[in-house]
């Protein structure tokens, strides 16, 4: 679990000075590149906004990041299923499962895989696992059969503090196909689906401790995901100017 709490902080770390009220002056706010009516669903909003990479910090997915909420129109299934593709077969995803694997070997998370490579594989192998099974289920799975929509849908605007309760509040409060909000079942259930199969492959993690415990991690792990989401366009725009010559 050490790596997920790692990645959790360094997310924090990283937008802990916008979370903090530095907001942009009025004249420099984002201005989110908001979809028109006209657009159809064969270009849905549903990828980053022009301008936006589309990995933060060339790594983490970005693909279901939505600027705005003005002129929602709703997913298809065939484009959540998309949706949840771009993000485990990203080659973000596949370097994040490598990170993980690797740190899991050095600590010896599970020691039925193995050391050497030979063990290197099984817990590369699980790791990724872990990314797909989870995008799969709450960005396509349960989103399609409960009618909701798996895409963050940035706030862009107001106190540092507003913004970051937002960031945490689409956790467990998501948008319906229908337009309106109810509780994330999708996100929630999701996720302890995909913490009961991964039981199936880490022999020496299937104690109901460890289940809480990998489930709390993997919403906190999101949590800090949606942050960094809500906070990109600032941190890209720092990034880049440090760049300038």
């Amino acid at each position: 679990m050490f790596h997920r709490t790692l990645l959790a902080c360094s997310m924090f770390s990283l937008v802990a000075s916008l979370a903090l009220g530095q907001q942009p002056p009025p004249g420099d706010q984002p201005q989110p590149s908001v979809a028109q009516s006209s657009e159809s669903h064969d270009s849905p909003q549903n990828a980053p906004p022009q301008g936006e990479s589309k990995r933060i910090l060339g790594i983490v997915p970005n693909y279901r990041t939505s600027p705005s909420l003005q002129n929602y129109e709703p997913l298809t299934s065939r484009e959540k299923f998309k949706i949840a593709s771009e993000d485990s077969f990203d080659r973000g995803t596949i370097v994040l499962a490598a990170l993980f694997g690797g740190e899991g070997q050095l600590a010896n998370n599970n020691r039925s895989f193995g050391q050497g490579a030979a063990g290197y594989a099984q817990y590369f192998g699980a790791s990724y696992g872990d990314f797909v099974i989870g995008d799969y289920l709450t960005e396509a799975v349960f989103p399609t059969f409960l009618h909701q929509d798996p895409r963050y849908f940035r706030r862009g605007t107001g106190s540092g503090w507003s913004r970051l309760g937002y960031a945490v509040k689409q956790i467990f409060w998501t948008h319906a196909d229908s337009g309106g909000t109810e509780f994330n079942y999708s996100e929630i259930i999701g996720n302890s689906v995909a913490v009961a199969i991964s039981t199936a492959y880490y022999a020496n993690n299937r104690t109901a401790g460890d289940g809480v415990s990998k489930l709390g991690m993997q919403l906190g792990v999101d949590m800090a995901s949606n942050i960094l989401k809500e906070f990109w366009p600032e941190l890209q725009r720092k990034f880049r100017s440090r760049h300038k010559p």
